[in-house]
């Protein structure tokens, strides 16, 4: 699950990637569906050909987040994730566990994990996987996208609140988000090399290998799936249809998850007999 959680920039010459780009479309109307990378390497090179393309016909940009909503998530996560009484971690995890959860731990500051519930737990061990890969938020997909439209003086929206997101891990049964600490913690010494290779897959746009790498991580706490992934890519395919009804040119960025599997916004798209075509 940290594998879905996921500083500076920098002058030198990044990876190339293309990330898969889906079209929905009708005579009025063009939403383009594009699959990101909340954190990335220091100056990968995304934004160009198609996606660029997609970035200057589209009149506004929606993410899972807007920047206002975004810019509130940590003081909201500062509110919903302590425990109401702290418990060690030794009470939580043993073994694998245990030891995944003190070397991951050691490589940075301490997460001082007894105060808060375990999904806040794992949030914050994702976020330090993803540090330890070398990946950059400055360098993402929604960050180098809400500066190009900022800069274009075109709207930018959400589909969710910083608050409704949060809540998805706050309002889990507690033996759901014990499981998924559980895993994470265990599975932390190989998350660096994961997640680089979810990062690449998604720079070649390879959605076969993206769908791998993504279920091995959540179809192991199917009821978590249905919480983070399933039940708001049927929102998310709910909202395309909707916006469909009016005119324009829209470009959809979530996180390139949500965009692959039979429960992806492409196939749900699909299964409700809206042709979707895949441009990148």
């Amino acid at each position: 699950m940290p594998l879905l959680l996921i500083g500076c920039g920098t002058d030198e010459p990044g990876p190339q990637a293309r990330p898969a780009m889906w079209l929905v479309t009708d005579g009025d109307t063009r939403i383009y569906l594009l699959g990101t990378m909340h954190a990335l390497p220091r100056g990968t090179d995304w934004n160009e050909g198609k996606v660029a393309a997609a970035t200057r016909a589209a009149d506004e940009l929606v993410m899972e987040l807007s920047p206002a909503e975004l810019a509130a998530a940590g003081e909201i996560f500062q509110k919903l994730a302590p425990r109401t009484a702290p418990l060690a971690i030794e009470k939580r995890l043993s073994g694998a566990a245990l030891a995944g959860y003190r070397a991951l731990e050691d490589s940075g500051s301490g997460f001082d994990g007894e105060k808060l519930d375990d999904w806040a737990v794992m949030v914050l061990m994702g976020q330090r996987v993803a540090r330890n890969a070398d990946l950059s938020p400055a360098d993402g997909v929604e960050t180098g996208l809400t500066e190009d439209f900022k800069a274009a003086g075109k709207p930018i929206d959400g589909l969710e609140t910083a608050q409704a997101q949060l809540m998805l891990f706050e309002t889990l049964d507690a033996p759901t988000q014990r499981a998924l600490l559980t895993r994470a913690a265990k599975g932390s010494p190989d998350a660096a090399r994961k997640v680089s290779a979810l990062t690449a897959a998604w720079g070649r746009g390879d959605i076969a290998a993206l769908e791998k790498v993504i279920n091995d991580d959540v179809d192991a706490v199917p009821s978590a799936r249905k919480a983070i992934i399933t039940d708001r890519n049927r929102r998310w395919s709910a909202w395309v249809q909707k916006r469909m009804e009016r005119p324009g040119t829209v470009l959809m960025a979530v996180g390139a998850g949500h965009l692959v599997g039979t429960d992806g916004v492409p196939a749900m798209l699909d299964a409700a007999g809206i042709k979707v075509t895949r441009v990148q």
